[in-house]
């Protein structure tokens, strides 16, 4: 799968990029990942990519000259134009059946905003999907495309080498219950002692106690999520 991120700032995914489960992914050729700097589609000398609104207002706005050309130009570099997101607060909500919808895509383009967002004829002249990471503002989509880029790697055949490891992770498709908790070595710490059913080596006994950990967890915590399961089995 291949992630074109353009950016103003692509050096943020220097390091992001050696991160050991991405970097073992894209050492096995299963992932690809593509920064680019929206500057170098500048018009001026100055590479200048923002300016004032018209209008008047606080911040600066992201020109859409430079934004439109970059993404164009990206769009040839592939096999096909791929599906162009734009990361901003007003949109789509990402959860984890959008995460596993994006998963099945051969090519994401990820579109990171700043300052005051983007002119919009972007929008207009593109027509990205919005996604959000949530309600609240970030500096940039830099961390945005991050975390999509995070989840959506783990749905990826082969990348988290057990392909069953994913299925049991809250929100997944098959799971809308919070997962159960974990314990490893020691068995007792600090007079805390790990359930003992888990050493049992009672594998249906386990099964059983992690659905009703996942249950209970999921009732304390995220009732909401108990509601839409009876929703969806109505439907």
């Amino acid at each position: 799968m291949r992630f074109d991120v353009l950016t103003l700032f692509p050096e943020i995914f220097s390091s992001y990029l050696g991160q050991s489960l991405l970097a073992k992914a894209i050492e096995g050729e299963l992932v690809k990942v593509y920064p680019h700097d929206m500057r170098k589609w500048a018009n001026d000398k100055h590479n200048r990519v923002d300016d004032r609104p018209f209008g008047g207002g606080a911040g600066m706005v992201i020109r859409a000259e430079p934004v439109v050309e970059c993404v164009e130009a990206v769009r040839q570099e592939g096999s096909q134009p791929g599906r162009l997101i734009m990361l901003t607060p007003q949109g789509r909500r990402l959860d984890q059946p959008l995460v596993e919808e994006l998963s099945l895509e051969p090519r994401l383009l990820l579109l990171c905003g700043r300052y005051e967002g983007f002119d919009q004829r972007v929008s207009d002249l593109l027509q990205p999907e919005e996604i959000s990471i949530g309600d609240y503002v970030l500096n940039g989509g830099e961390v945005a495309a991050m975390a999509i880029i995070d989840a959506v790697i783990r749905l990826i055949p082969g990348v988290l080498g057990d392909e069953t490891s994913s299925v049991d992770d809250s929100f997944s498709s098959g799971n809308r219950l919070l997962e159960f908790p974990h314990y490893t070595r020691p068995r007792v710490y600090r007079g805390l002692a790990a359930p003992d059913v888990l050493l049992s080596g009672d594998h249906a006994q386990i099964a059983a106690w992690r659905k009703q950990q996942s249950i209970e967890r999921t009732t304390r915590r995220r009732a909401d999520l108990l509601d839409r399961n009876a929703e969806s089995k109505d439907e």
